[in-house]
């Protein structure tokens, strides 16, 4: 008998994913995309809403910035499905090949970031719940654990992830869960009263709606790398967009109504003081690693925009060893600001983006030139100034608006700027 080969997971880089490779459908984008928008993090992100916006104002926030947010990921996600390549290459025409480096470059310092911050708030989360359990803390340990697991699922890569772990298992579990606590708040708290206490006022609403479109957004500069394997574009996106809604709405509503409901400053400790809240955080943390799996793997393709010849398997343990030594080192603070920051950077940079594809490209890239020194795409010395313009400026309207007129809202205001620019810069090429 011969022995058994254990075959390392294919690697497509940053080529397009060839046609026989493009399997994933509507079930397996929603369930990937309702996965990714489930978290602690998310969790965490609602209970900042509160009780600066009151419950009513809150879910007004919500519902719209996920509204927002999600069109944005969804269609950069079905540009990516047309091209059947990751973000960061989507990039190469709008801001030139080796322009395309500055937003791989933010890129991947966000992902580390998000990694980081997932293998934190899941090791703070299993240290609580063995002290609760077994009187002891191991968050050291649970890092190196979830750094470890996290870094396996990005080797094996998002085709094995989806299908053998997050639709069989995962999604299930977790939306089980989700529901109990649900169900626990409504049942157990007064939740028409809460809706109908005003807020204190220290966050203006339209700072809430920013940083509710913040969440969905912070995914888009990863979207196509795994919406590239879609079998339909026209699927992939209301895969994605459902799917993420769902969960994106869900999980920030219950971050605000834990906060209030409990009176709470702090979300673990809240989550652990329910009846089952020991078991629902478990369940909890066992889809928050597809979070971080995600986080790992797309740093990993990220810099293959970069660095194409290195494989992809080395990136992915260099990555997650760099989010293990965050992980215990670095406190998890400021996350208001962390999110704010990657809203000031991407949503402009997708307003480039839509202008681009659909306006000046008119809706198709030339696959070859995409990968060419010195073609269609290489624009002056590598850079495409006119997109480069129009990102700084949506840019600086995000920035601008943050600091002299918070309460304008700098997310749809920036997109706009930065859309309208590169249409100006690129009128010649747009009216043809």
């Amino acid at each position: 008998m011969s022995p058994i080969k254990i075959q390392r997971p294919p690697e497509w880089g940053i080529e397009p994913v060839p046609q026989t490779h493009r399997i994933m459908g509507f079930i397996d984008y929603f369930a990937l995309w309702s996965s990714l928008g489930v978290g602690l993090l998310v969790f965490l992100a609602g209970s900042l809403l509160v009780p600066g916006l009151g419950l009513k104002q809150a879910m007004l926030a919500i519902i719209l910035g996920t509204i927002i947010g999600n069109a944005l990921l969804a269609l950069a996600g079905y540009i990516g499905s047309r091209e059947a390549v990751p973000t960061m290459v989507l990039f190469r025409p709008v801001l030139g090949i080796r322009g395309s480096y500055l937003p791989t470059l933010l890129n991947i310092l966000q992902l580390i970031g998000w990694g980081a911050f997932e293998v934190i708030i899941m090791a703070e989360a299993a240290s609580q719940i063995t002290q609760k359990l077994l009187g002891f803390s191991a968050f050291v340990p649970w890092v190196a654990f979830f750094s470890i697991w996290c870094t396996l699922m990005a080797i094996g890569g998002p085709l094995m992830v989806v299908r053998d772990w997050i639709e069989k298992f995962a999604i299930w579990l977790v939306y089980g869960i989700t529901i109990y606590l649900t169900w626990y708040l409504l049942s157990h708290y007064d939740i028409s009263a809460l809706w109908r206490k005003p807020g204190t006022g220290e966050l203006p609403f339209l700072i809430g709606l920013d940083l509710v479109v913040a969440m969905p957004v912070s995914w888009m500069p990863l979207v196509a790398d795994y919406n590239r394997f879609a079998r339909r574009a026209g699927s992939a996106f209301w895969g994605t967009y459902l799917g993420y809604f769902v969960a994106n709405v869900w999980f920030y509503a219950l971050g605000a109504l834990f906060i209030l409901a409990l009176k709470a400053e702090e979300l673990i400790p809240a989550i652990l003081s329910l009846a089952g809240g020991a078991i629902a955080l478990v369940l909890i943390l066992v889809d928050e690693t597809d979070n971080a799996f995600a986080d790992i793997y797309s740093t990993a393709v990220s810099a293959q925009n970069i660095l194409p010849r290195v494989p992809q398997w080395v990136l992915v343990v260099i990555t997650g060893l760099i989010c293990f030594i965050l992980g215990i080192t670095v406190p998890i603070a400021q996350y208001e600001n962390f999110l704010l920051l990657i809203g000031s950077v991407f949503v402009p940079l997708f307003g480039v983006l839509a202008a681009h594809y659909f306006f000046v490209e008119k809706g198709g890239y030339r696959t070859e030139e995409l990968y060419r020194a010195a073609g269609s795409y290489w624009f002056f010395n590598g850079f495409n100034r006119k997109g480069i313009v129009a990102w700084i400026l949506g840019i600086a309207t995000y920035q601008a608006i943050i600091r002299l007129v918070p309460w304008l809202g700098a997310s749809i205001p920036s997109f706009v700027v930065a859309f309208l620019v590169h249409l100006v810069l690129n009128f010649k090429e747009v009216r043809r």
